[in-house]
């Protein structure tokens, strides 16, 4: 696939390259890299974090949590999907070529090392050095007599009634071990020389028991009075074993953890009411198949050969553990008032319009406005749906949401608006993995207040981030509109990186009515001003943005393509990036997490570059950026460059008309990106990602960081 120096030179003055790319890149894996193994090494990113003594100690514990419930929805939805495929025998390979077994055998290989690795820093390196600054969490066996004392004393009268031990035995099968509990394993015989009984348990032979660790008291049991020593609550538990076999022999009780599938496979067009249906299968998911199985690295080989054998597992699916099994337990220590151990807290500025003007509809209706958060409070949100919630002069709110988290302002102000008789519609997500219970309970509240509720389009997920406010402004309506690329939720909007615009654009405002007719009613509207609205035609213009670059460098005409999103595996797309870039378009990515395009492939992806910023803050935002021969276009929206966002899901992406705010988001977003020297990693050939190191006598740029303090300079 080498190109030849002539060729290179033939493509730098925009003539056509003799090589060529088939028509299609699936199952080549020359072109794409795997889709799963891309998000091992994203999670492998994470988990580097974790690993860099440079980090504030907490926040060293903070990633390793994530890095461990990002393993468990891994587990619970990807790593499913493949056993499934496995077990039903689909033979189909992955986009880049790789079989179900193939992928399960090479993520095993990956993935082992990675959480020994994960252990080995949380036993030898977090835990010691929070022990040094006075957080320590001891082994049971290492308290004093008093300690001891105080902890039994808490063990009767906190855990003990909650707990219920249940043995197998002829009479008891194996028990259900719900998805993600904590558990102890252990063997329990009767004592020689008592009594026989009729049970069956009560026997010289013996039998194996399990106890939930109950997930309703805390994982850590505090120690004295200082508020900063604790033992766990498993090892507390497997010392007064014998309060829960009282005149029995029990064996050393062990920690073990199972992941099950959660994915919830929903046949739309059966279900008669779809918020019923979600409540059915959300109880069904508790009982989906193991598919891992995380053990103590002290339990004997005979009893994980035996929970193996009665969860049907494979040896590849059992993860020894060498210390904490639930790493996101721990996370209790974070909540602790030590500031020191923690990112330097900062207050997120409001654009100086909003300050300025009387309401936040005279700024937007002055000009645009753009929001960067979390450097931009997400209180301008909240502002604009409460001001309209009790504005006299709105006439309705329509809003689409698809996670707004437990205590949600913007749930309660459209209530108060819907209670104050203003016309509010709220289209609820109740598919929105994970937070579908969050949204259920969300949706059945804005009935009751009279809210007009709508679960989106069968078929489909509806993903994009848009409010309307309908406003009567003298003998007139004006329509003002959000466009955001993160959803409406206060807390997440303080650790993820997301754009929003204000806007009261008469073409975005139509476009935005137009929507909600089409997400509301049975309108299938294609026609729109200026939005770009999957599935309806965001891939067609998207593929069209792409293409007209790559007209643009043939033509040796100014072309340059400049993407920041969260994955890329649409092989459409990829084909196209690559198209461009053999036609001499520069391209630049930002991928923070899965990207399948193969960058620096000599002759194909030559000018494609691809780096992954992971930092204090989750990267969440998507922006695209089109030079277009020196009338240079920006859009902001919610969707990324996969197929499932393109084709399954209701997506909105905007175009950003005032030059001013285009001007920052390349000058002073994405360019100060892609300089980023301290938290950007740049993607090889190869699949592996290199830390972006500053080159001699340039000065370190942590792009995160660099956005404190300098939000909307384009005011």
């Amino acid at each position: 696939m080498a190109s030849t120096s002539k060729q290179i030179q033939a493509e730098a003055e925009g003539k056509e390259s003799k090589i060529t790319l088939p028509q299609t890149i699936l199952h080549n894996k020359k072109f794409l890299f795997n889709r799963e193994l891309s998000w091992l090494e994203f999670n492998r990113r994470v988990l580097e974090e974790a690993l860099d003594p440079s980090q504030p100690l907490l926040e060293r514990l903070k990633f390793l949590s994530i890095f461990s419930t990002n393993l468990d929805e891994y587990f619970m939805i990807r790593i499913s999907g493949l056993m499934e495929e496995l077990e039903e025998e689909v033979v189909g390979p992955s986009p880049d070529g790789m079989t179900p077994a193939e992928q399960l055998r090479e993520i095993s290989q990956r993935l082992h090392p990675m959480v020994k690795e994960q252990m080995r820093c949380m036993r030898e390196e977090v835990l010691p050095r929070l022990k040094a600054e006075g957080i320590t969490i001891l082994p049971y066996s290492e308290l004093n007599e008093k300690e001891q004392r105080e902890a039994n004393k808490y063990f009767i009268e906190n855990v003990f009634p909650i707990l219920t031990p249940q043995a197998v035995d002829p009479g008891h099968p194996f028990p259900y071990i719900s998805n993600l509990s904590l558990n102890l394993g252990l063997t329990v015989k009767a004592t020689e020389g008592s009594e026989p009984a009729p049970s069956p348990l009560l026997t010289a032979e013996p039998r194996f028991a399990r106890i939930k660790v109950p997930p309703t008291v805390s994982p850590l049991v505090p120690v004295g009075d200082s508020g900063s020593c604790f033992t766990y609550l498993g090892s507390l538990i497997s010392v007064n074993l014998s309060h829960l076999f009282p005149g029995m022999r029990t064996g050393k009780s062990h920690l073990f953890r199972v992941t099950r599938d959660a994915d919830i496979e929903l046949r739309e067009d059966e279900a008669g009411d779809l918020l019923r249906t979600m409540e059915q299968h959300l109880r069904r998911r508790r009982f989906g198949m193991a598919v891992r199985l995380e053990v103590s690295s002290k339990m004997s080989s005979k009893m994980v050969k035996y929970l193996m054998n009665s969860l049907e597992l494979a040896e590849d699916d059992v993860y020894e553990i060498e210390g904490p099994l639930d790493i996101p337990d721990l996370m209790t220590l974070y909540q602790m008032d030590r500031p020191e151990l923690k990112d330097k807290p900062f207050q997120p500025a409001v654009p100086a319009i909003l300050q300025q003007r009387r309401t936040i509809f005279d700024a937007i209706k002055q000009q645009d406005v753009l929001l960067h958060h979390p450097y931009t409070s997400f209180t301008a949100v909240t502002d604009f749906i409460n001001a309209a919630a009790m504005d006299a002069d709105v006439l309705a709110i329509k809003i689409c949401l698809y996670r707004t988290g437990q205590q949600s302002p913007i749930v309660r102000a459209l209530m108060e608006a819907s209670e104050r008789g203003k016309q509010v519609t709220a289209l609820v997500e109740l598919k929105a993995r994970f937070d579908e219970e969050n949204n259920i309970v969300w949706a059945r509240q804005l009935e009751r207040a009279g809210v007009h509720v709508v679960y989106g389009l069968m078929g489909l997920k509806t993903h994009c981030k848009v409010a309307l406010v309908v406003r009567r402004e003298g003998k007139h309506l004006r329509r003002y509109v959000h466009v955001a690329t993160g959803n409406y939720n206060p807390t997440t909007s303080r650790i993820y990186t997301d754009l929003g615009l204000f806007t009261a654009d008469p073409e975005i405002g139509a476009d935005a009515t137009d929507l909600f007719n089409f997400l509301t009613g049975y309108s299938w509207q294609d026609k729109y001003r200026q939005l770009m609205v999957a599935p309806l035609h965001l891939r067609e213009r998207m593929m069209a943005l792409i293409k007209r670059e790559t007209k643009h460098a043939r033509h040796g005409r100014e072309a340059r393509i400049i993407a920041k999103i969260n994955s890329l595996t649409d092989t459409e797309i990829i084909r196209a990036l690559y198209e461009a870039s053999r036609a001499g378009v520069k391209v630049d990515l930002i991928v923070r997490g899965i990207c399948m395009l193969r960058p620096g492939v000599h002759g194909i992806s030559d000018n494609i570059q691809v780096i992954s910023i992971v930092g204090r803050f989750l990267e969440h935002s998507r922006i695209f950026y089109f030079a277009n021969d020196g009338e240079d276009e920006a859009y902001i929206g919610s969707a990324d460059w996969m197929q499932r966002n393109l084709n399954r899901r209701v997506e909105v992406v905007t175009p950003i008309k005032d030059e001013n705010i285009k001007r920052y988001l390349k000058e002073e977003i994405l360019e100060v990106y892609l300089r980023d020297n301290v938290k950007a990693r740049r993607l090889m050939p190869d699949g592996t990602y290199e830390r972006v190191r500053p080159a001699k006598g340039e000065e370190t740029l942590d792009s995160q960081m660099h956005f404190i303090g300098r939000v909307n300079v384009y005011e």
